[in-house]
């Protein structure tokens, strides 16, 4: 150091390995604590405005934003150091870190990251897609993807649900519908779950699902039944299909079990007993509810669930079928 213990402006950049202008530029943000002035009134630092300053490098070198920064380093203005003792200079730097503001800003830096992240292997998966089609395949893949966001949401799939589940089901109901049956974009997706991904937007924000020709049926013909009853039925008939697997098993077509449980759901929202003669009327029913529309859509969405979590639609088709099986030899 100087002699008198501190260095003057332009020995703490060559020290720290910037401009003088930037010394100047954090100095007067307040960022950086003066030791002292010169007698001359030029301002001089000890230990303890390098160890800051390779902070705010550390912090900006992350991407932070200068704000963040600030919002993470106290104001040191009036800080004195003293001269020449360094590791305290360090924990003193160190100390004036604000812990829980640093946590923030870091796990908002790193939320940015990985939606950049996402963006880029979406972007990848695209690409590859596009590459290896067809050149007529190119020309249609190349329309759909650009009709998709990067990284992709899934507003549109969450419209759909919204606006083809019944009026009366309450919003706590349709919150944990949409939560189940919309799928999450793949954090790592292959073209393959690009293109349905970009498949099952078209077929959500098609123009055409608005007339009445196109719009899915209601799970269950006009009359009077419970809407929250039947969905908190179905959910309940579910999650046991896919605890137990029943109906992969074959169980199901047997009786009990999922089986019983996804029959009574519409039974009880109905207001009817269950017997072989509603689960006859059942199957009309789910024939016509599970028509082109959702059967596309759940074809579709499959592949874009997590290895291991529950496919809604495909448990729902396969309870059905198990359903239709029973009927059947009920009627033999």
């Amino acid at each position: 150091m100087s002699p008198d213990g501190l260095w003057s402006i332009g020995e703490l950049a060559g020290r720290a390995g910037v401009t003088v202008k930037t010394v100047r530029f954090y100095s007067e943000r307040g960022l950086l604590p003066e030791a002292g002035r010169s007698s001359g009134g030029h301002r001089r630092y000890g230990a303890e405005a390098l160890e800051r300053l390779r902070l705010i490098r550390s912090l900006r070198g992350l991407d932070l934003s200068l704000s963040e920064v600030e919002r993470v380093l106290p104001g040191t203005a009036g800080v004195r150091a003293e001269a020449g003792v360094r590791e305290e200079a360090r924990v003193r730097a160190e100390a004036g870190v604000r812990a829980e503001a640093l946590e923030e800003v870091v796990a908002a830096e790193l939320r940015r990251v990985e939606a950049r992240l996402a963006a880029l292997r979406w972007r990848e998966a695209s690409l590859r897609l596009v590459r290896d089609g067809t050149a007529a395949e190119r020309v249609e893949r190349l329309r759909l993807i650009g009709a998709v966001a990067v990284p992709p949401d899934t507003d549109a799939m969450a419209r759909f649900w919204r606006r083809i589940l019944p009026v009366r089901l309450p919003g706590r109901v349709v919150s944990l519908v949409v939560d189940a049956v919309v799928p999450r974009p793949p954090r790592e997706p292959d073209p393959e779950q690009v293109l349905a991904f970009a498949r099952l937007h078209e077929l959500v924000t098609d123009p055409r699902l608005a007339g009445a020709e196109f719009r899915p049926a209601p799970p269950l013909p006009d009359g009077e039944y419970r809407p929250a009853v039947l969905y908190e039925g179905l959910a309940e008939a579910y999650a046991l299909a896919a605890a137990e697997a029943e109906v992969g098993a074959g169980r199901g077509a047997e009786g009990g079990g999922a089986l019983d449980c996804f029959v009574s759901a519409y039974a009880v929202a109905r207001g009817e007993p269950d017997g072989a003669a509603f689960r006859r009327r059942l199957v009309g029913w789910l024939a016509v509810h599970d028509g082109p529309v959702i059967g596309r859509y759940w074809k579709l969405a499959a592949g874009l669930f997590a290895p291991g979590e529950p496919v809604l639609g495909v448990l729902h088709h396969q309870l059905s079928v198990a359903l239709r099986g029973q009927v059947r030899a009920g009627a033999g």
